[in-house]
């Protein structure tokens, strides 16, 4: 697991990273920004991440305390403005955009990102004024195969129910076991490359029109995209493989 940084971040400044992909499990997020295990603090002097996460998991008694120590919080407008609307900035939201829809979608060589129809994140960056910054994390996906589900089978039919009820996805993923490397729920033995890419400049604006969203969602995905297309190389991915918005 790796961090790579490719500008700096202004500690006086508040901001909302948005991670992609989801992956299965989220693995590069949760490692990068709450355990602080691949050097964040130090890449970002001055900032503190906190890594959004769906509300029904602070449900769980024991299980909401120990993620809460690492930096969660739950997933909803209310708790990520208390943190974006702080004076002095230094705070750094991360969003996994895709959320757990995105994640029925992780398997290796799969580049599909949920983003078309993403555009909270975007409005809650303009109401406070934070910079956005688009991360993506090479080789997310390639920790788990997942059963073949494309869209219009029933298994994905029954999944996107499942998720629309449950607020939660089951993708049906596997990997290699413990003591064999054949079949079992434990992850490949894949790297992990996060790269935070450069800050996007937010102006405060708590009315903003439809328009101007639209702008902002725009250049978010052009960035994204540009992100990839020039590190895609150094992990790994082909020349000719691009991301696909969905």
């Amino acid at each position: 697991m790796r961090l790579v940084k490719t500008a700096d971040l202004d500690p006086r400044q508040n901001y909302i990273l948005g991670f992609h992909p989801h992956g299965v499990l989220v693995a590069g997020a949760f490692i990068n920004f709450c355990t602080y295990a691949t050097g964040f603090r130090k890449l970002f002097p001055g900032l503190d991440s906190f890594l959004l996460m769906l509300p029904l998991w602070f449900r769980a008694p024991f299980f909401r305390d120990y993620i809460m120590m690492a930096g969660l919080i739950p997933s909803d407008k209310e708790s990520a403005s208390y943190l974006l609307r702080r004076q002095g900035g230094g705070n750094a939201v991360v969003i996994a955009v895709g959320g757990a829809p995105e994640a029925l979608d992780a398997r290796p060589g799969a580049f599909i990102i949920q983003l078309a129809n993403k555009k909270g994140f975007v409005k809650l960056a303009m109401e406070h004024g934070a910079h956005l910054v688009p991360v993506f994390s090479f080789g997310e996906n390639e920790l788990f195969d997942q059963v073949e589900n494309p869209r219009g089978t029933w298994i994905r039919l029954i999944q996107d129910k499942l998720q629309s009820i449950m607020g939660i996805s089951l993708p049906l993923f596997h990997a290699r076991g413990i003591f064999q490397y054949s079949y079992g729920i434990m992850p490949y033995r894949k790297p992990i490359n996060t790269v935070v890419g450069r800050p996007i400049r937010v102006e405060k604006n708590e009315k903003p029109t439809v328009d101007e969203l639209d702008a902002l969602h725009q250049l978010y995905t052009e960035e994204l995209s540009q992100l990839f297309e020039e590190h895609k190389g150094k992990y790994g991915v082909p020349e000719d493989q691009h991301l696909s918005f969905v």
